[in-house]
């Protein structure tokens, strides 16, 4: 059996096989070798009580450190992540996830953490490039008085919504791109077909979209001088989790 059709550039494909299925690829072969030697890793990682308990701090550490990058005020004269955000995960393969929330104070704190958001269970803050935060608040002084006039109507997390679908619908993450039905198998969602409430309010904001995504762009490509791992500005926050991975021992 297989999923939908899906390759890896977020287009549609060849089909992808579910789980269970023989590899049949080198691609997929090395892959598995991969999964196999994850698996082994992490069993050293856990062989004893011992093991386990610095296993169990060391990614505690770290997590606890993302999470305070990503939340609280990096420098004297600077703010914190609060209130409503658009936020990103980059990893080596490029933007893997879009999400959206009206309270970062609580959402992006466990982000990293893993308590409760499903993403840290597939990519684990380890493999974490970049995050990016979007502060879109902060764009609405450079929309027209009509759309700031949908905004109010609609509300901050409505209007949140709609983001989260105009920026995931002009970048493509693959992790927002397929959904798991009941029986754990993948199938691609269209979000051009989309009849949610964010996609239905998104084109009544399309200045608002354009700022947003243009802002994204900015971030997303920004280069964080050296030693650094945290780049912030009155529109949004970059965090860089490899930068903090070598420090968190």
């Amino acid at each position: 059996m297989t999923t939908a059709p899906f390759d890896a550039m977020g287009g549609v494909g060849e089909s992808l096989p579910s789980l269970g299925c023989q590899t049949s690829s080198p691609e997929e072969q090395r892959i598995e070798d991969l999964y196999l030697a994850w698996q082994e890793s992490l069993r050293g990682l856990t062989a004893d009580a011992s093991a386990l308990a610095h296993w169990q701090e060391r990614r505690n550490r770290f997590a606890y450190r993302v999470r305070r990058a990503l939340l609280t005020a990096p420098f004297a004269g600077s703010s914190g992540v609060m209130g409503p955000v658009i936020y990103g995960i980059y990893t080596a393969a490029g933007l893997c996830y879009i999400g959206q929330t009206h309270e970062a104070e609580r959402r992006l704190g466990d982000l990293p953490v893993g308590e409760s958001h499903h993403v840290s269970n597939t990519l684990p803050p380890e493999l974490w490039d970049r995050v990016v935060v979007l502060r879109w608040p902060a764009l609405l002084l450079g929309i027209p008085d009509n759309e700031r006039a949908t905004t109010e109507e609609i509300g901050p997390e409505v209007c949140g919504l709609a983001l989260e679908h105009a920026l995931q619908a002009a970048t493509r993450p693959l992790l927002n791109l397929r959904r798991r039905d009941r029986d754990g198998e993948w199938r691609v969602r269209d979000l051009s077909r989309s009849r949610s409430r964010g996609a239905l309010q998104a084109a009544r904001l399309p200045r608002l979209c354009g700022i947003a995504s243009a802002t994204w762009q900015e971030l997303a490509s920004v280069q964080v001088p050296d030693e650094e791992f945290i780049w912030d500005t009155q529109a949004g926050r970059v965090v860089l989790p490899s930068r903090i991975s070598r420090t968190a021992s």
